[in-house]
């Protein structure tokens, strides 16, 4: 039984490099080695549990922000963002840079989600800053930190995650981190506008 994580370990990987897919390979073998590790009488509230998680009421809005970011993407008012923030801080040493971090924190409050963030500046601004002679350290640096904002500044889905695991109420948890969040937007624009 003190082996059972270990061949569960094994087994994933071997599965995974067999070339499974990830889901059916993370369902099947948590399924298999929880069988026999808990025996069935433990699987008689799964559903239960499955239930009281699909109607929870916070947990809602995690697929609408994933829906925003997409929204946001597909129009192309990313691209546009950027461009009118280009204009906007563009006479500024470290204009583009400051702009990036601006539009991160703005996307990051719009759709809460990290992936979509620095994907969507990787594409658009990168190359950008690349072309306009900034260091290469800068450039990925500015990117990699506007991108990840979006898991402080509210409405987050991490805030959301947490409030609904810990018990605490989203309200607080987005109201607690505003601050944080605008003081990183604020560092980011200093450390910019000094280095660059």
């Amino acid at each position: 039984m003190e082996l059972l994580p270990a061949w569960m370990f094994l087994a994933l990987t071997i599965l995974l490099m067999a070339g499974f897919p990830v889901a059916f390979t993370l369902l099947g073998t948590s399924l298999f080695f929880g069988l026999i590790g808990f025996g069935w009488s433990f699987f008689d509230l799964l559903p239960l549990r499955i239930w009281g998680r699909m109607t929870n009421v916070t947990l809602i809005a995690v697929p609408l922000f994933v829906f925003m970011g997409v929204m946001l993407e597909r129009s192309g008012l990313a691209e546009e963002l950027i461009d009118t923030m280009g204009l906007l801080f563009g006479r500024l040493r470290g204009g583009l840079a400051v702009s990036v971090v601006v539009v991160g924190a703005l996307l990051g409050a719009s759709t809460g989600i990290v992936g979509a963030t620095v994907v969507t500046m990787g594409l658009l601004a990168l190359p950008t800053m690349l072309r306009r002679g900034y260091q290469k350290e800068i450039a990925t640096g500015t990117v990699s930190a506007s991108g990840t904002l979006g898991q402080i500044i509210p409405p987050s889905i991490v805030l959301v995650l947490i409030g609904d695991i810990v018990g605490v109420s989203v309200g607080d948890l987005f109201i607690g981190a505003v601050l944080p969040g605008l003081l990183l937007v604020v560092l980011y624009i200093i450390y910019i506008l000094v280095a660059a």
